[in-house]
């Protein structure tokens, strides 16, 4: 056996944002208008979506204040809409860590991000339209550690857009790719390599 295939190389990279999907949390601000924050830490269990928000943003302001959002899943088509709202946050004043690193305060962000709202059914946050998945969800818990908070949800309403969808309650998984966040560079899916014993589709 080649040794070499196995060896490694330890190293300390600045973050660890290893390949998720990219999140747009719609979160409902005091006077009920809607911030839009891009995220990339978040994950499924049966109806329940846990999603890792930094203890400075608006977004966890807002959950802890109104407890409803709307999680939007982009598709790789949107990543440069997705971009344009990274340097911005709905916190005014800006936080000092915040402005550092080069932020600045934007309340429009369906504008910022050139996306259109769309009513929701369940919450007060509206959606964003060019979302191939929006999920309406409630907050049920929310655990904050040093730095973060771990916000547990639970789906109320599932939107797709029409072409995703397979007979009436399947995402056409041929035909649906997340955005994701590899390394703070933007990528979609490659080619199916197989499904699992269990799909459905």
């Amino acid at each position: 056996m080649n040794k070499s295939m196995f060896e490694t190389k330890q190293i300390q990279p600045r973050i660890l944002y290893y390949g998720t999907p990219v999140v747009l949390l719609n979160t409902l601000n005091e006077d009920e208008s809607v911030n839009i924050s891009p995220i990339s830490s978040s994950w499924a269990l049966g109806d329940h979506i846990i999603l890792g928000l930094g203890l400075g943003g608006k977004a966890i302001e807002n959950l802890r204040r109104h407890p409803e959002c709307v999680i939007n899943l982009p598709s790789p088509a949107l990543w440069a809409n997705v971009e344009r709202l990274a340097p911005y946050t709905g916190k005014d004043p800006v936080p000092e860590y915040k402005r550092a690193t080069g932020f600045s305060y934007e309340k429009e962000k369906f504008k910022a991000g050139g996306f259109t709202p769309v009513e929701s059914l369940s919450v007060k946050p509206s959606r964003i339209g060019e979302c191939p998945i929006q999920i309406e969800a409630k907050v049920n818990h929310i655990r904050v550690t040093d730095a973060f908070a771990i916000v547990e949800t639970q789906a109320l309403q599932v939107h797709a857009h029409p072409d995703i969808v397979m007979g009436e309650n399947h995402i056409d998984p041929g035909k649906w790719s997340p955005l994701i966040y590899n390394f703070r560079h933007y990528f979609g899916l490659g080619a199916e390599l197989g499904k699992s014993f269990r799909s459905e589709t």
